[in-house]
């Protein structure tokens, strides 16, 4: 059985072109970027130019870029690094549907005095820029707005609240790991201050990760140790991962515009065909969204069991995020859109990337409609719903 992978937004496989740049790294270019001899300046040398690669694909400069172990890291180093270092400002602004490495950083540092506004969103996922400046206080130190939901895939209005940020002196911080490489990304015209990218949701490895710093922001190390990483991230650098990085980030650079539109028309032929079957709904915004992101709910099923029964078509998706999925409480996405919970219970999350083709979407619109009937036939909940 042909086995279809449509869960790219949880992870991607590493690009074959990647693997090869990598492969010298482990074994024959091994040296500690820190030691000034050979091997280290060889290892340096190749992690400074993965640096320049990066931070070309978000239209930033290389000093502006501190490499980590992935998203998660880098949105704590993010918004822990701001509040700690301005310790009399002790206000945060976020939203109710931001991925749990910035909600539950920001619930942390509410442990220490700090309060957050969590701000609502619209039925698409959509925070209003004017609540952004609303919430905005004199004691506010950071603002931190998603770039694109995970779940969802509702593109954000980034460039708008950047600006609102920086009219009112506030820094802004933007989560992009689902952004970076699907949608162009300009963190000077979007007046980004900081922004979290991760490695393997674009065919890179898993493991690392870099967070983008304007020149002039201040931060307060989450890790001490030995200075790397400008004195903000000490620990030895993954080189092999941040070389495999810089690979996968150059290719997004030049293959995003035409992958992108490809991906675009599949996921709109999947959007289209689902919601013909009946009392399905989209997640989401119909356009504003990620190219590869399709996300729907199905009255009267639960998601776990639609997700078991496309992996016994040898369909691979997900009932949302990757990262919580272990988690029997309703996504907290989906009840941010204003989804019941029996609702958010019956999500499908399907992410398409550079190996499906329109024979992959076809055989999911073949297989789906059987699942979600037989689901139903079955279904404790069908007639019960108000």
């Amino acid at each position: 059985m042909k086995r279809i992978y449509m869960d790219h937004a949880a992870t991607t496989p590493v690009d074959p072109r990647v693997l090869e740049i990598m492969r010298p790294f482990f074994s024959k270019k091994y040296g500690n970027a820190s030691e000034p001899h050979q091997f280290g300046r060889e290892g340096k040398k190749a992690m400074e130019e993965s640096r320049i690669k990066v931070a070309r694909l978000m239209k930033a400069r290389d000093s502006e870029i501190v490499f980590t172990s992935g998203g998660t890291e880098s949105d704590n180093l993010a918004i822990k690094g701001v509040a700690l270092a301005n310790p009399d400002k002790k206000h945060i602004i976020t939203s109710r549907i931001e991925h749990d490495a910035v909600l539950n950083t920001c619930k942390w540092l509410e442990k220490f005095g700090f309060s957050v506004t969590y701000l609502p969103v619209d039925r698409y996922g959509f925070v209003k820029p004017e609540d952004v400046a609303n919430a905005i206080k004199l004691e506010t130190c950071l603002v931190s707005i998603m770039a694109a939901n995970n779940e969802i895939g509702t593109i954000e209005p980034i460039g708008e609240i950047g600006k609102i940020c920086s009219e009112k002196g506030v820094l802004f911080h933007t989560d992009a790991v689902q952004a970076y490489g699907k949608i162009p990304i300009d963190v000077k015209k979007m007046k980004i201050d900081l922004l979290t990218v991760s490695s393997h949701k674009i065919y890179g490895p898993k493991g690392v990760g870099a967070l983008y710093i304007r020149d002039g922001v201040a931060l307060e190390p989450l890790l001490q140790g030995g200075g790397h990483e400008r004195g903000l991230r000490s620990g030895t650098e993954n080189i092999a991962g941040i070389v495999g990085f810089g690979a996968a980030a150059e290719i997004a650079e030049k293959e995003m515009k035409k992958e992108s539109a490809r991906l675009i028309q599949l996921r709109d032929r999947l959007i289209k065909e689902t919601l013909t079957i009946e009392n399905s709904y989209l997640n989401g915004h119909p356009t504003k969204r990620l190219p590869n992101n399709a996300s729907f709910w199905f009255a009267f099923i639960e998601g776990e069991s639609l997700i078991m029964h496309l992996d016994m078509k040898g369909i691979a998706a997900s009932t949302g995020s990757a990262c919580s999925s272990k988690s029997l409480e309703p996504s907290h996405v989906l009840l941010a859109i204003g989804l019941k919970p029996e609702e958010a219970h019956g999500s499908l999350r399907l992410t398409l990337g550079k190996q499906n083709t329109k024979k992959d979407v076809d055989y999911v619109l073949e297989v789906l409609p059987e699942i979600v009937e037989t689901l139903r036939k079955i279904s404790p909940f069908k007639g019960k719903w108000k």
